[in-house]
């Protein structure tokens, strides 16, 4: 199902520098893809979420956020129940922040600032204490580290087609020579154009790939065993090794944590 943004758009031209909104969206809501003239962090207090645009996908996981350039058109979906809190920030207002869109670790701090600023109205006083709110909350966004949960898309059409309906459903033990032979083209060649276009090597990408599709499986609860030899591991302790190191635990608390 995809909806439109609503509301939340419009909080763009309340005259402050910093704005907060709130939204609650059930399994498999869809924003369409839409752009915004702020910067926006959006933070995913539950859930998880997904945010594409036609350069790439990022994977958020709960209690983390993303970070959207303004102008950068963009769609989220959701893989079961989100709850959102989102700041939005004027373009003078914050320097020194990533060029495209990238996964945020939130902070214990950051997420306190979050939620307090969810509360605040939208025309708060910017001198007194829920101004230094926001201020305090700007110079946290500066210190958040990015995690490595983005996916990459190409500019190259043809091989932009491939990698997309790889995302849509994943073929693990499909090879380089699948691919390339698919495409036209040479393995050697493949390889150096897949390089070029997503910054990755092939085998990373079709990794990223996977988690991404393995998400959504997880959170309806289907057996990690089936999800990993499903997505081509040889073992489900190979699959958590690797679930473990991306997003810092293993599948069965993710599972837990959604139940």
């Amino acid at each position: 199902m995809v909806r439109n943004l609503g509301p939340s758009m419009l909080y763009e031209g309340t005259p402050r520098p910093v704005v907060a909104v709130g939204n609650d969206y059930p399994p498999d809501f869809e924003v369409a893809p839409h752009q915004h003239r702020r910067y926006q962090l959006l933070y995913g207090a539950s859930g998880v979420m997904m945010v594409s645009t036609e350069h790439g996908a990022w994977v958020v996981p709960p209690a983390q956020g993303v970070w959207i350039p303004f102008g950068i058109q963009h769609s989220v979906r959701t893989i079961g129940p989100v709850t959102t809190n989102s700041i939005f920030i004027e373009p003078d207002a914050i320097a020194g922040m990533p060029p495209s869109c990238s996964v945020l670790g939130i902070s214990p701090l950051m997420r306190s600032l979050l939620l307090a600023a969810i509360d605040l109205p939208l025309e708060y006083e910017i001198d007194g204490r829920d101004g230094l709110i926001m201020a305090l909350l700007l110079e946290e966004v500066r210190r958040l580290p990015i995690l490595p949960l983005s996916l990459p898309l190409p500019d190259d059409r043809e091989l932009a087609r491939r990698c997309r309906r790889f995302i849509k459903d994943p073929t693990p033990h499909e090879t380089i020579d699948d691919w390339a032979e698919n495409l036209g083209l040479s393995r050697r060649s493949f390889t150096r154009l897949f390089k070029r276009e997503t910054g990755m090597s092939f085998a990373a990408w079709q990794r990223q790939a996977c988690l991404f599709s393995a998400l959504p499986r997880l959170v309806a609860r289907e057996p990690i065993t089936r999800v990993a030899l499903d997505l081509g591991y040889e073992s489900p302790a190979a699959f958590t090794t690797m679930f473990r190191k991306a997003l810092g635990m293993p599948p069965s608390e993710y599972v837990a944590a959604h139940q």
